[in-house]
């Protein structure tokens, strides 16, 4: 059974490997900023939830009749979003270094929720079949002892720029986070839980699709 990956995330890539999953990645090339605009222009604004369960529902869909390598999709297509609440207030990639200090002088100490969104197409035999998707979430709570230096270290490295909420915990951040109540793979890019659960409701076995060997 194989696994299509609608995202170049790195982090989500890694994720799916640690776990023996080797994907096909189908970059699906969404306008986020758009999507969210045309959603909220028809309904008003969105909560944190339906933000990032719309974004994931379209990277999935994106990528639907496409036919990577040349053959057409012939298994499961995986869509997922993120994005980090505080306040309020739903914080996605900060893109420019200015951005991202400004967030973290505002979360360090602080206490915040990471939403996941996913979204799951059955497209076994090139066919699709049906969808389905949900939404999973982590609190977490900052240090409140991280210092300038550290943050401006962080960000010198450029890795907090192109990640929701400008913070990693399978990177270099991971020190500066005291706590994490929910599952911790839904900070990294997917709730691996919720990605088992859609699977068995399409009656798929979430070993079946392993396919990286172990020594």
């Amino acid at each position: 059974m194989r696994l299509y990956l609608a995202s170049t995330s790195p982090a989500r890539l890694a994720l799916l490997r640690q776990i023996g999953i080797e994907p096909v990645v189908v970059p699906s090339e969404v306008d986020e900023d758009a999507a969210v605009a045309r959603a909220e222009a028809a309904d008003g604004p969105l909560t944190p939830d339906a933000m990032v369960q719309l974004l994931a529902r379209a990277k999935a869909e994106a990528v639907v009749g496409l036919q990577p390598g040349g053959e057409p999709i012939d298994g499961f297509i995986f869509g997922g979003d993120s994005a980090f609440e505080l306040d309020g207030i739903a914080y996605g990639k900060p893109h420019h270094p200015e951005v991202a200090r400004e967030r973290w002088l505002l979360q360090r100490g602080r206490t915040g929720v990471l939403h996941s969104g996913h979204w799951l197409i059955d497209h076994r035999g090139g066919i699709r079949h049906g969808a389905a998707g949900r939404t999973d979430h982590a609190e977490l709570t900052f240090a409140d002892d991280i210092t300038e230096a550290e943050i401006d270290a962080y960000i010198g490295s450029g890795e907090p720029l192109l990640v929701a909420g400008a913070f990693t915990i399978d990177g270099l951040a991971a020190p500066f986070i005291r706590t994490i109540t929910g599952p911790p793979s839904a900070v990294i890019g997917m709730s691996l839980p919720v990605l088992r659960d859609l699977l068995h409701d399409f009656g798929v076995d979430w070993t079946s699709l392993w396919n990286i060997e172990r020594p």
